[in-house]
């Protein structure tokens, strides 16, 4: 017969994540807004639904029947949908509250974001991003600030220089390239944007065919292309190969290839800019280069973008080498918030992945969480005494340890084997030898967990009882301490 019991399961994009996931984030964003904070930007939080016509249809994945965002209509008609970023909330907000804000105003912000794409490897339908925005400068120099920031971020989070860097790109030279190739219809341009922006998984064979008439995939399935012209195919093909290892070098580079259009000259005075500040500020090219072929997928940018690209190698659960690709981005986006004043406000900010970096960092065995740790846990021996127990793991809590009495209905064993599951890095063991005694007894999980990887002889193993003491109550916390210190 058939089940009217709904399938546990979860949408795809969306994962269930326990503490080791949680603490994983946690502690990328503990490291991130530091140095958010330590380059003057502000915390701001913005609601998670934002009316549909704020955040604008400015997704790469726009052909999708409900443009890549999870909609409703509220009573009133109005339609709403969850943040696909934060930075078009961030334009509202400034549009909103413009003349009592500090300008420039520099905010960071910190929140889960939904997007209805295609998922991939840790590539998520539901995701939490960290973004740093200054809203109100014209400067490159505040696209170079960003740069560095962004540098300097993924430095906090463990990727030491040459595991990570940031690229550089301007959408001006884009611009200014299509322009002396004829390319002026803007559905043709978005075409070559999203050409582009598959170099670095298609290759340039596979660019060149979506620059032309189109791409048919493994699967057979036909991408349909921008439509360029052969002369054209081969200027872009040509701007994208012209990245070199020195950004001075690949400013000359492009300087020949871009052909003196006057978009193209102010783009490349732009990134002239923002290198005389990165030097100035100590980011040099192991942290940040100029890389043609980046073009970010939202199309809101206007200048400036960046992408920072994790360089380690990175295996799947399968153990097969996966490419990771940007674990975060931004650019310069002058014409958001003039969406609803209609006057340009200047604007550029980057945005780290925090579950994309979480996963990026566990496949590149970086786990910054690789081991969360669980509570003290007090074994429950006798009904009548869990007033003792309670007593204890109080006691424990009130030192700032986390502790927690076993509530379930099972034995010694299986209590100990449950504090192992939660990786506990002691038991507290109080029988009535030791209540009549006013004694513990600490098993040292972690340091159990050390031995037994060595161990011979099981029997030997278990009459030695390695890690375990027993001490006067009143030494509980000390020995407690001890434990957590020594595996700190």
């Amino acid at each position: 017969m058939k089940s009217d019991r709904p399938l546990a399961r979860a949408p795809r994009g969306f994962i269930d994540r326990r503490a080791r996931d949680l603490g994983a984030e946690r502690t990328i964003v503990e490291r991130i807004v530091p140095v958010y904070e330590r380059y003057g930007f502000e915390a701001l939080e913005t609601g998670a639904l934002e009316y549909a016509d704020a955040l604008g249809k400015f997704l790469p994945d726009a052909d999708r029947p409900n443009e890549g965002v999870f909609a409703l209509q509220d009573d009133d008609g109005e339609w709403m949908a969850l943040r696909y970023d934060l930075t078009a909330p961030l334009a509202r907000f400034a549009a909103a509250n413009w003349d009592g804000l500090p300008k420039p105003f520099r905010r960071y912000a910190v929140g889960t974001v939904w997007r209805n794409e295609k998922p991939g490897p840790g590539r998520f339908r539901e995701f939490v991003q960290c973004d740093a925005d200054t809203v109100g400068s014209a400067r490159p120099e505040s696209d170079a600030e960003v740069i560095a920031l962004m540098a300097e971020g993924l430095e906090a989070i463990g990727l030491p220089r040459g595991q990570a860097v940031v690229k550089i790109n301007s959408r001006r030279l884009m611009n200014g390239l299509l322009a002396t190739a004829g390319v002026t219809d803007a559905g043709q341009t978005l075409g070559v944007l999203r050409a582009v922006d598959k170099l670095d998984r298609l290759g340039l064979e596979g660019v060149k065919l979506l620059l032309g008439e189109g791409r048919k995939d493994e699967s057979g399935a036909f991408t349909k292309g921008a439509g360029l012209q052969a002369a054209a195919i081969d200027r872009v093909l040509a701007f994208v190969s012209a990245g070199s290892e020195g950004r001075s070098e690949t400013l000359d580079r492009l300087a020949n290839v871009i052909g003196g259009s006057a978009e193209g000259d102010a783009g490349l005075e732009e990134l002239g800019r923002i290198h005389q500040a990165l030097t100035a500020l100590g980011v040099g090219a192991d942290r940040a280069v100029f890389d043609p072929a980046i073009v970010r997928g939202l199309e809101y940018y206007t200048g400036a973008v960046f992408e920072a690209e994790l360089l380690l190698e990175t295996l799947d659960e399968k153990g097969q080498p996966v490419r990771f690709g940007s674990l975060g981005g931004g650019g310069r986006y002058d014409d958001l918030v003039a969406r609803f004043t209609g006057e340009q406000v200047p604007a550029t900010g980057c945005s780290f992945g925090v579950s994309r970096l979480a996963a990026a960092l566990r496949a590149a065995g970086r786990d910054p969480a690789a081991e969360q740790r669980g509570p003290v846990v007090v074994i429950a021996f006798d009904q009548a005494r869990m007033a003792d127990y309670f007593a204890i793991a109080g006691e424990l809590r009130a030192a700032g340890i986390a502790a927690e009495v076993y509530l379930g209905g099972s034995g010694m064993k299986a209590q100990m084997k449950y504090a192992d599951r939660r990786l506990s890095p002691a038991a507290v063991i109080v029988g009535e030898d030791e209540l009549a005694a006013g004694t513990v007894t600490i098993k040292d999980l972690d340091l159990g967990r050390e031995l037994a990887s060595k161990v011979a002889d099981n029997a030997a193993w278990r009459a030695e009882r390695p890690g375990q003491q027993s001490l006067p109550r009143a030494e509980l916390i000390p020995a407690i301490r001890r434990i957590l210190d020594a595996r700190a």
